[in-house]
């Protein structure tokens, strides 16, 4: 691969784990939002969670599925790095002109290897079946109709990691009617900004591969 291309798929990956990463964090607060006559309940971590789709959907199309699945496998690992981190800072006591104390940091971080674990889970899977079904959809369609791959993936596989998170979160504290509504929620905010990201998806599928060829290195 070219130094430029190079370049642009660590830039990507760095986009795709930052979001990750940042999304784990902030799911812990929840807010509401109106939309369409609609009101969401959502964890903050959806606002830079969508990111995540439309990157890997843009991996998929300019490097290929296995590159693609690099960086899911090395989101997991910084994950994994910021749960260890997380649990030693936790365990450390702070001392007593601490702007922020033990009590307040364990509030904001203490669940946070319980959410990051489900999310974990929840979007290894997603992302991962995300990349198997951009890729059958190019396969079945010959490249033709990038929204079709893109919106679809990210639709099907939005919705497993939205059931899964809030299943692996709130079993046995939600009731399945509270479960449920979060799940579709999720899935049904999620998928709409899928629709409106699919202009920079081809923005980006059409402008990047021209870009990488046009290089003078």
């Amino acid at each position: 691969m070219s130094k430029r291309g190079e370049k642009l798929y660590l830039v990507l990956a760095a986009l795709f784990t930052g979001s990750l990463i940042v999304a784990n964090l902030i799911a812990n607060k929840f807010f509401s939002i109106e939309l369409f006559g609609k009101t969401f309940i959502l964890s903050a971590g959806v606002i830079p969670y969508p990111l995540t789709f439309l990157v890997t959907d843009l991996l998929s199309e300019i490097y290929g599925k296995a590159r693609a699945n690099m960086v899911v496998l090395g989101g997991l690992v910084a994950s994994l790095l910021v749960i260890a981190t997380l649990a030693i800072a936790d365990l450390m006591p702070a001392i007593a002109d601490s702007v922020v104390d033990d009590s307040t940091f364990h509030t904001v971080f203490g669940n946070s290897y319980r959410v990051i674990g489900a999310s974990m889970i929840a979007y290894l899977i997603a992302q991962l079946i995300d990349i198997k079904i951009f890729h059958f959809w190019k396969s079945l369609t010959k490249g033709k109709h990038l929204w079709l791959r893109n919106n679809g993936s990210t639709v099907i596989s939005q919705f497993v990691d939205s059931a899964l998170v809030v299943w692996v979160l709130f079993a046995g504290i939600w009731t399945p009617s509270q479960m449920s509504i979060a799940i579709l929620d999720l899935w049904i905010f999620k998928s709409l900004i899928a629709l409106i990201d699919t202009p920079l998806f081809y923005l980006g599928a059409f402008t990047l591969p021209k870009w990488l060829e046009n290089q003078n290195e």
